[in-house]
């Protein structure tokens, strides 16, 4: 049984990386006329979702979106979400038609096909470099002066541990959105990192339950509020995580 399991995981994971590649190819053409300007961006975004959707569907999953408040329209939001799973990238795209930018890591570029359209859509970070950092902020900076929102996920990255629920927040994206006076967006993600993480031998076909909660105003804070409004937003997504895990417990239980 263990032996099947593992054949099914391998060609699930491959089955990934082909689902990237096919609606990259189809749209080449248009996601390189999509980037050649940044007045572009939100074509290329439009065109990002889609290849989001391709993904989830064909990988079997499927979503379900709870939302205490809705992002308005040409408007700019901080966008902050837990990270524990390759598939909160296209989770994220598929849960908004707000165009917004990601700030990740400068790593995920050397995906070929992907890292192409990654690094030239993406704000790239080096976390062992500060001039890296102090460039992140500037691109972050002309983006939302652009009408766009900024997605960053505030933990830095994917622990190591994936028994850590949810890990320390970074400042980066709550000294953003102080200095631009802009809503931050708090997002939990439940399943993913049961669905599909970062370890090869895991994961299945089925739901992602996404919290969409209220938002997060920092119009009137200043630099000496941002450590309040980070654990502020780091207890919001905590506690939601823990109430996922409740319940799921409870089901089990009912069963």
């Amino acid at each position: 049984m263990r032996g099947l399991k593992i054949i099914f995981w391998t060609l699930w994971r491959v089955w990934f990386y082909i689902l990237m590649a096919i609606p990259i190819l189809v749209m080449f053409p248009f996601l390189v006329l999509s980037i050649l300007t940044e007045s572009g961006y939100p074509y290329f975004f439009k065109m990002a979702r889609i290849w989001a959707k391709f993904i989830l569907f064909g990988m079997g999953f499927y979503y379900k979106i709870d939302k205490s408040q809705e992002m308005k329209e040409q408007k700019s939001y901080m966008i902050v979400a837990n990270h524990t799973s390759m598939g909160d990238i296209m989770l994220m795209l598929a849960l908004t038609r707000n165009p917004f930018v990601f700030v990740g890591k400068k790593e995920l570029s050397k995906i070929p096909l992907f890292g192409f359209f990654y690094k030239r859509s993406c704000i790239l970070v080096d976390r062992s470099s500060s001039k890296s950092k102090m460039e992140v902020f500037n691109r972050a900076q002309k983006r939302i002066n652009q009408g766009l929102s900024i997605c960053i996920f505030p933990e830095g990255g994917v622990p190591d541990d994936e028994s850590v629920l949810l890990d320390t927040f970074k400042d980066g994206a709550f000294r953003l959105a102080i200095d631009h006076q802009i809503p931050i967006v708090p997002i939990t993600f439940a399943d993913n990192k049961k669905r599909f993480s970062y370890t090869f031998f895991s994961g299945s076909p089925g739901l992602m339950r996404v919290k969409m909660h209220s938002h997060v105003e920092t119009l009137g804070k200043t630099a000496d509020n941002r450590k309040e409004i980070r654990e502020e937003v780091r207890d919001v997504i905590y506690s939601q995580l823990q109430e996922f895990e409740r319940t799921e417990d409870e089901n089990k239980f009912a069963f």
